[in-house]
């Protein structure tokens, strides 16, 4: 293990490559290492994890602060505890050169998702290559891809997601990265906002983020067919769709044969690579992130 200096996972246990340890991930949001566990944890287990980290540590950084929190995430409840040191507030983390505020000691979503780092490299890359894009960013969180789409040249993006507490970090986000001109924040549920986006629009990159499984908003089995249909009306001729899906239970086959159902207009082009990290025993497991293309007209 390296000296990380962006936020990013270094141990992925879920992807179940390491036997036994399908519990547990490490992730780095400097300068704190965060410990997940979806199973209990005994203490002498702990004690083992953080003389380990703590003996790197010293390696890596002699002499610097060393900062831990272990997250437990079993049977419906969350146990967050600082292990060591202190994590700093505002806690501001870095990726590619864009800065995200982050809170690791509260929730299960700390303001950042790691798995979708290509996501990100690909919307960056896909907004430096297409000067003046209008995007859309559903389920925007905190706006990260609105973030780096706007770094990389994207003219207009629009955030709609029904958190306002998210949006408000999403509006931070912006302006730590000096960007906060050319970026709007919809805090609506974007089934009952369909008029207000669809009359923004059309769009040249839309983004679709979902959670897989929130009760009372989204359910991914039965609602993202809902998004898959508004956008052959959504997307300008050529534009793109971004697709994305963390949902173990729902293979590839999910989005790609509802796709050809709901809007055939539209062309797959690629599924965005994982970063390596994530690797995974079975490829329909993990995070799934899809490029859909309009036609030209």
């Amino acid at each position: 293990m390296g000296l990380p200096l962006d936020a990013q996972r270094v141990f992925h246990g879920r992807g179940g490559r390491y036997p036994g340890c399908e519990h547990l991930s490490l992730d780095a949001f400097p300068p704190v290492w965060v410990l997940t566990s979806f199973q209990p944890v005994a203490d002498d287990e702990l004690a083992t994890v953080h003389a380990a980290l703590s003996a790197r540590w010293e390696q890596l950084a002699p002499g610097q602060p060393f900062n831990w929190v272990f997250q437990c995430r079993h049977e419906g409840r969350t146990d967050t505890r600082l292990m060591a040191g202190s994590v700093p507030e505002p806690h501001v983390v870095t990726e590619h050169g864009a800065s995200f505020r982050v809170h690791v000691l509260k929730g299960q979503n700390h303001g950042l998702f790691l798995d979708m780092a290509e996501g990100r490299c690909w919307v960056r890359e896909h907004a430096a290559a297409h000067p003046g894009l209008k995007v859309l960013n559903l389920f925007a969180y905190t706006c990260a891809f609105s973030v780096v789409a706007r770094q990389a040249g994207a003219q207009q993006v629009v955030n709609v997601d029904m958190s306002h507490g998210a949006l408000a970090i999403g509006q931070q986000n912006h302006q730590l990265n000096g960007i906060a001109a050319g970026a709007s924040f919809l805090a609506h549920d974007i089934f009952k906002s369909w008029g207000k986006v669809t009359r923004g629009g059309p769009y040249d990159l839309i983004i679709l983020d979902p959670p897989s499984y929130q009760k009372g908003s989204f359910v991914a089995s039965k609602d993202y067919a809902r998004l898959m249909r508004r956008l052959p009306d959504l997307l300008a001729p050529d534009g793109h769709a971004l697709l994305c899906l963390n949902a173990p239970e729902l293979g590839l086959a999910f989005l790609q044969d509802q796709m050809q159902q709901l809007a055939p207009q539209l062309a797959f082009v690629e599924r965005v690579s994982n970063p390596p990290v994530f690797a995974d025993v079975s490829a329909d497991r993990s995070l799934k992130v899809l490029v859909y293309k309009a036609p030209k007209r």
